[in-house]
């Protein structure tokens, strides 16, 4: 009795230690705990994700890949084997699972060792929000005392909600919904059993047993999650013994995203990041952008087919790789007798797919390595180690050999004639059958735009973003050519010429302190043609009309009246060479160019990004563009409107930058363009309101063709970035066109066909072809002619000048003849 009256008395005063230590402990660390009350308001970090107009997915950025879920919307088959999992009393007990935490103590005295880690889900709540992951018993009694704290305050259904959307689980995964996503490429309300449970058994060991980098540990903790979920009686025997037997399936999904948009989305995501800085990637933010998928997928399909019609007029460039090959086999095809010499060993196929899975498909074309070449054929091993044959018809017969940019090869005899074994090439899949093909050397651009609003439509930055990420419709400055004069004689036309205007096509030489040396430029072709109309001499890109108009007209004027219309000019040489485009500019400066062709004379500033959400769904900001109001005209504007430069619907209002009339006629001469000129090829598509310009750049270095109606204005550039030529027989009309054809036939498709209003002040006249003089009725050669009312010529009958300033030879150029 004395000895149990001692025992007790020990036990109470443990008792009455260990609360004096809690308290204290309690006391201790109380005051520097976290405030709990903060999990309601907790931001996880969530990736930032590029939409487009319609809703489709194209990119997503962020270190932490997460798709927080509510738990009403978690699956109860995945919330029974967590438990059973990780803390099957989680629903019972008040944050603190004590039988769990002595028995890990007791493993720990008894072997040294942490075995099992009493932790309940609420105290890894309390460790994954609020403690670091040192090992340390001070960090212990922090986890106890805010899980205890966090029972007080959250709900059960709270708490399970905050562990899984936060738990780190392997391969940049944080949270369930993510995991699903990473590693089933679905959500997880879409998973087995099987896979619930594999990914339940991922947060003991993440690195280890997630599915992808250990699956045979992660099938045997699969297992064994399983077989607790049987004994808890959360699913029955049956559904155990199918699930135990179910493969592991899992592999690595990228972002679900809706198609290949990456030029698109890395511009979004540049711009979101100057933006909103860092918290671009963390804060889960929906960047909804102006693209249209249709319009963007048609972009993207018309300049591969662009490039690749290109490139075949050029000859076949040969493999883009030469594998390493067993020597006996190499001394067999070069011997005059193979059939004498020993048996090849096999070839090094497993070397060879480790360079196959390192070449990615560009533009749709697969890398393929040659095994065998036969008389009809040739067998190859694709990069999921497959085996396929291309045939002689397959485009081995069509592959001349490349000699330069002017010239190809003769055609070959036999498949010997043009690959080898261990050849690395590029092979498409047409009409069930493979086909030879390569990856173009050249590259191209395509922006697209809303005329009325500066909306990008669609933008292509090159062949393909994993060939390289220099996107070419915003970065790449090229020489415009022709593709700018427009802009020149949009500024003549301001300046009182009109399409009438004489101005002579002869050979000159050109004396400028601004230019080195002499300057002789020429047309196209070398040929001369005399007095000629400013429409016609547009319609058919004269150079020599060009320069001699900006000659008479004045640089500084045209820089002057380019500035006004949106250009960046702070660079332009002041040399009429500009009269020929050669200053650089991006496809994207050129497009919002002709974007005010497009609209009728107003000034619009292209635009990405319509709106972002926050994760919330919240519009947390919005584009607020400069808009065409075209029911403004007339309408007299309030002062507050007039101060916040908006019209009537709330907008923003673009500017007039070019006279209407003038915007008129430059728009019908540009027609003129595809019904007469540079631009037939257009006639393709069927339609009368078209107008554009082809430009190509000496060499030719760069082939360009922008063109619009009025509902959509794209601007298509074709060249080399090492700015190499392009063939002699390569033009804006050859090169650039045939994409822009392409493209449009599908961006208009539902653009009805119309003609533009002819505005007040334009007079309809006869005249003169051959002296752009006013003519009668009588005149049988006549033509009619727009001019504005107050630009309208002499008569044939009137001697007098009908071209403004100087017609005839100016002081520093010399006409030859």
């Amino acid at each position: 009795m004395t000895f149990l009256r001692r025992l007790t008395r020990l036990a109470l005063l443990g008792s009455l230690g260990l609360v004096w230590l809690l308290a204290g402990v309690y006391l201790y660390l109380g005051p520097g705990l976290p405030e709990v009350e903060t999990l309601r308001d907790v931001q996880l970090q969530t990736p930032m994700r590029v939409y487009t107009a319609d809703g489709e997915l194209i990119g997503q950025f962020g270190e932490q890949k997460r798709n927080p879920l509510a738990y009403d919307n978690i699956p109860s088959q995945f919330i029974d084997a967590l438990l059973a999992a990780e803390d099957d009393g989680f629903f019972e007990h008040g944050g603190i699972d004590f039988m769990g935490l002595a028995r890990a103590v007791t493993e720990l005295l008894m072997t040294g060792q942490k075995r099992s880690g009493g932790s309940t889900l609420t105290m890894q709540v309390a460790r994954n929000y609020f403690l670091s992951l040192e090992r340390t018993f001070l960090r212990k009694f922090k986890e106890i005392l805010l899980a205890i704290e966090i029972e007080r305050r959250l709900s059960k259904e709270e708490i399970f909600e905050l562990y899984f959307n936060r738990v780190f689980l392997g391969h940049r995964a944080y949270g369930f919904e993510a995991a699903a996503q990473v590693y089933y490429g679905k959500g997880i309300g879409e998973l087995t059993l099987a896979q619930h449970a594999m990914l339940a058994g991922i947060p003991k060991a993440p690195s280890r047993d997630n599915p992808l980098s250990g699956p045979e540990a992660g099938r045997e903790r699969r297992n064994w999650i399983l077989g607790r979920m049987l004994n808890l009686g959360y699913i029955d025997r049956t559904a155990y013994e199918a699930s135990v037997r179910a493969p592991v399936t899992a592999d690595h999904y990228g972002p679900q995203v809706s198609f290949d948009a990456r030029y698109v989305a890395e511009m979004a995501r540049k711009q979101m990041l100057e933006r909103f800085g860092s918290a671009a990637y963390t804060a889960g933010y929906e960047v909804h952008t102006t693209l249209r998928s249709d319009l963007q997928r048609v972009a993207q399909r018309a300049v591969i087919a662009g490039l690749r019609t290109y490139d075949r007029r050029h000859g076949y460039r040969g493999p883009e790789l030469e594998l390493p090959v067993p020597e006996t086999l190499a001394a067999a095809d070069a011997a005059e007798d193979p059939n004498n010499l020993p048996p090849a060993p096999p070839l090094p196929r497993d070397e060879w797919l480790d360079v196959l899975a390192e070449l990615p498909a560009v533009a749709g074309l697969t890398a393929a390595a040659v095994t065998t070449v036969d008389a009809d054929r040739v067998h190859i091993l694709l990069a999921d180690g497959s085996e396929a044959v291309v045939l002689w018809e397959n485009g081995l017969r069509q592959a001349r050999p490349y000699l330069s940019e002017n010239a190809v090869g003769g055609a070959p005899e036999s498949p010997a004639e043009v690959l080898s074994v261990g050849d690395v090439i590029r092979v498409d899949r047409e009409g069930g059958a493979w086909h030879l093909a390569q990856v173009p050397a050249a590259q191209a651009a395509l922006v697209s735009l809303a005329p009325d609003d500066g909306a990008i439509l669609s933008l292509v930055g090159g062949i393909g973003f994993e060939l390289s990420k220099f996107n070419r419709a915003t970065q790449a400055e090229r020489q415009p050519g022709s593709n700018f004069k427009p802009f020149l004689y949009a500024a003549a036309l301001d300046a009182g010429y009109t399409a009438a205007s004489i101005i002579n096509d002869a050979p000159i030489v050109m004396e400028d302190a601004s230019l080195e040396g002499l300057w002789r430029p020429e047309n196209d072709g070398g040929k001369f043609y005399g007095p000629t109309r400013l429409r016609w001499a547009l319609t058919k890109s004269r150079n020599l009309v060009s320069i001699r108009l900006l000659r008479q007209l004045g640089v500084r004027r045209l820089i002057a009246y380019a500035g006004q219309l949106g250009f960046d000019t702070g660079d332009f040489a002041p040399d009429l060479s500009l009269a020929l485009g050669t200053h650089a500019m991006a496809p994207l400066e050129l497009a919002a160019a002709y974007a005010v062709l497009a609209n009728g004379g107003y000034r619009v500033e292209p635009y990405l990004i319509a709106r972002v959400d926050d994760s919330a769904g919240n519009t947390v900001w919005a584009a607020d563009p400069p808009r065409v109001c075209r029911d403004c005209a007339g309408r007299e504007l309030s002062m507050e409107e007039i101060l916040a430069g908006e019209n009537a619907n709330g907008h923003r209002r673009a500017e007039r930058v070019m006279d209407e009339r003038v915007n008129f006629i430059l728009d019908d001469m540009l027609q003129d363009v595809i019904t007469r000129g540079t631009g037939r090829r257009a006639l393709a598509l069927k339609r009368k309101d078209l107008a554009g310009k082809t430009g190509t750049t000496n060499g030719p270095m760069d082939a360009w063709f922008s063109g619009y109606n009025r509902d959509v204005v794209t601007t298509t550039w074709v060249g080399f970035d090492a700015y190499t030529p392009l063939g002699r027989r390569e033009f804006g009309g050859t090169a650039a066109l045939p994409i822009w054809i392409d493209f449009m036939r599908a961006a208009l498709a539902d653009s009805p066909d119309r003609e533009r209003p002819v505005p007040a002040g334009i007079a309809s006249v006869r005249i003169d072809p051959q002296s752009g003089r006013r003519t009668g009725a009588g005149d049988g050669d006549a033509i009619f002619e727009y001019f504005r009312e107050e630009n309208v010529p002499a008569s044939t009958e009137d001697g007098s000048e009908n071209t403004p300033g100087k017609t005839g030879t100016d002081e520093l150029i010399r006409d030859i003849f």
